[in-house]
């Protein structure tokens, strides 16, 4: 049987390039990988643009994909999984990094607040219109906390807008036949760490690494030892 693939979706306000360190990692694995523009997060992103488009984006990406194939969300794009998966041929197995994991019907901003601890994301936000800015000097070490300076830049400055839409869609999607695997971050100050807890205990194994928000860039070795060990 051939290796799966890695689907990489990132989460709010980002895009592929979150996975820039990760991706290299696989690479030097032997791994493939393939990850994900979602729709909400482009500076042109229509407003009504929901977790609808963002799902139908990774289906889309995973039929270029002939084998098996392992859906990794991180943040939001854990949203954007469990949407998704059940319509995903060969789809082996779940993963979810520091990821909003939704029962059925509910939406990203609800899951978000089934723990009520106010993060360094949350006073990140700006509202524009019917899109979420985030303040760039709070964002960095919301995001980035354990990122060295130059990365921590370039990443800040990739940041886009997100659609309200996106985190107000809620999920049509049942959960399927598959393992999933929780990738909590300990030093998380953008998805709190005891709302991570609740979040982990929907999937069917855990592993907790020392790492801020945004593992792919900060700790892309550790990241993947989690996920692929």
């Amino acid at each position: 049987m051939p290796s799966p693939t890695l689907i990489l979706v990132h989460g709010a306000w980002g895009g592929a390039w979150c996975w820039r360190d990760f991706r290299a990692v696989l690479d030097r694995h032997g791994i493939m990988s393939l990850a994900v523009d979602l729709p909400s997060s482009r500076f042109d992103a229509d407003p009504s643009t929901g977790l609808g488009e963002d799902a139908a984006a990774v289906v889309h990406l995973s039929r270029t994909v002939a084998g098996p194939i392992v859906l990794v969300g991180h943040s939001y794009g854990g949203v954007v999984v469990a949407e998704a998966a059940p319509s995903i041929n060969e789809l082996e197995r779940l993963a979810y990094v520091a990821a909003l994991v939704p029962l059925p019907g509910q939406n990203a901003t609800a899951t978000s607040r089934e723990v009520r601890v106010k993060t360094l994301l949350d006073e990140a936000m700006e509202v524009d219109g019917e899109y979420l800015r985030l303040n760039p000097e709070i964002a960095a070490r919301a995001l980035y906390g354990e990122c060295d300076a130059v990365t921590t830049k370039w990443a800040t400055e990739q940041l886009s807008i997100q659609t309200i839409a996106s985190f107000r869609s809620p999920r049509t999607s049942v959960d399927p036949d598959v393992p999933s695997r929780y990738i909590m971050c300990t030093h998380d100050h953008a998805i709190d760490p005891e709302l991570q807890v609740v979040m982990a205990s929907r999937c069917d194994e855990t592993r907790s690494i020392p790492s801020d928000h945004s593992p792919s860039l900060s700790h892309p070795d550790v990241l993947f030892d989690a996920l692929m060990g």
